[in-house]
């Protein structure tokens, strides 16, 4: 299992060969109700409406399908499926891209009847970010609009909205921010680099988000590629560091590095995440990071963030890579896609998450509005 989407009741989790459909209305007692067959690898996805859109990885051979269809030899790229009927996903589209599709974040654009995915190469030779649009009348139509250089492939891309307007692409040595409109220029089809950030160390940048106020930027890597046991006390600190900057200028504002380490049997790096809408303004971050579990992490204080809670469980055995490979928050409950176990469901009541904003739906990558800070919240 990979990465995972919300839309009302529903939570879409990719995999490795399709995805899920599960119904999350018990949080207690979720339940499969669909399943889509799509077998090329990662399965990043995201879903609007009724329309799911799936990363393909890698060249197909040929003698592969997805919903029910041969792909073509060479396909990589995205594939759009209508899930009207939960029961029963229905491909509807694809686009082939020249770099595949490792991952997918997906931005409404409501004026122009439109979703836009902007797509994270599989390449390390395709510096640039994939601007894709699905039109929500005829998804069959979907085609790649154009390539904004990027000056390194772009793993995640983390995009915040509302009074931000901003897309950070997580790759190579560090992490490039874009403006999507506003006073510093761009628009969601052209965006426009403000800054670029290098962390010393750091050869796989991999994520980004954003505090809901748009003024911080949160960054993470991936030494070892996700199946190496790159959280050991024997590791460089900064194998799991989370890093912080100004959101506007891209200046250091401080990171925090995981005390919990984990065995050598472990895979382990700093994985995905995103940050809980509080109306109390306070900023939390989710994360699933493999063997290492799931953790809460206050960062309202950059300088000085804080590990609130975390499940942490023993090794896999036999030895096997595994763990959660996605940890996000959604209407008042955390979701962790795990690779071998499927969907765990955690719930966390502590004070500090109290008086979250509750959304009709989550694609974690983008960020559609802002919250402004209150008073008394400190910056460093």
């Amino acid at each position: 299992h990979t990465d995972i989407a919300f839309w009302g009741k529903f939570a879409i989790q990719g995999n490795w060969d399709g995805f899920n459909i599960r119904d999350i209305s018990d949080p207690d007692d979720p339940r499969q109700v669909g399943r889509a067959f799509c077998n090329g690898d990662q399965g990043d996805v995201v879903v609007f409406k009724n329309l799911v859109v799936r990363s393909w990885n890698s060249n197909a051979p040929g003698t592969t399908t997805c919903g029910g269809e041969l792909v073509p030899a060479g396909f990589e790229g995205l594939h759009i499926f209508d899930i009207s009927d939960k029961t029963s996903p229905k491909l509807v589209g694809s686009v082939d891209l020249p770099c595949g599709s490792h991952t997918a974040t997906g931005i409404p654009d409501r004026k122009n009847q439109r979703l836009l995915i902007y797509n994270g190469n599989s390449s390390t030779a395709c510096p640039w970010i994939d601007i894709v649009e699905v039109p929500l009348q005829d998804p069959e139509n979907a085609s790649l609009i154009r390539n904004e250089p990027s000056d390194h492939t772009c793993h995640d891309i983390g995009v915040i909205l509302g009074g931000a307007m901003k897309a950070a692409c997580a790759g190579g040595e560090g992490v490039r921010v874009f403006s999507l409109g506003g006073k510093n220029g761009g628009s969601l089809e052209d965006p426009e680099l403000l800054y670029h950030v290098v962390e010393p160390g750091v050869t796989i940048g991999h994520s980004a988000a954003w505090s809901w106020d748009g003024k911080v930027l949160i960054f993470g890597h991936e030494p070892g590629g996700g199946v190496a046991p790159e959280c050991e006390a024997t590791d460089p600190a900064l194998n799991y560091t989370y890093f912080f900057y100004d959101g506007d200028t891209g200046a250091k504002v401080g990171q925090w590095t995981m005390t919990r380490t984990q065995s050598a049997t472990e895979n382990c790096t700093l994985h995905n995440l995103n940050t809980i809408p509080l109306k109390s303004g306070r900023d939390v971050l989710v994360h699933g990071s493999y063997q290492s579990g799931t953790s809460l992490v206050d960062f309202t204080d950059p300088a000085n963030p804080v590990e609130l809670a975390w499940s942490d469980p023993p090794p896999i055995v036999p030895t096997d890579i595994g763990g959660a490979w996605s940890s996000y928050w959604y209407n008042d409950y955390i979701y962790e896609t795990n690779i071998t176990e499927g969907l765990n469901v955690f719930e966390y009541t502590g004070p500090q998450v109290k008086g979250n904003f509750t959304l009709n739906y989550m694609n974690p990558q983008t960020q559609e509005f802002t919250i402004k800070a209150k008073g008394g919240k400190k910056r460093s």
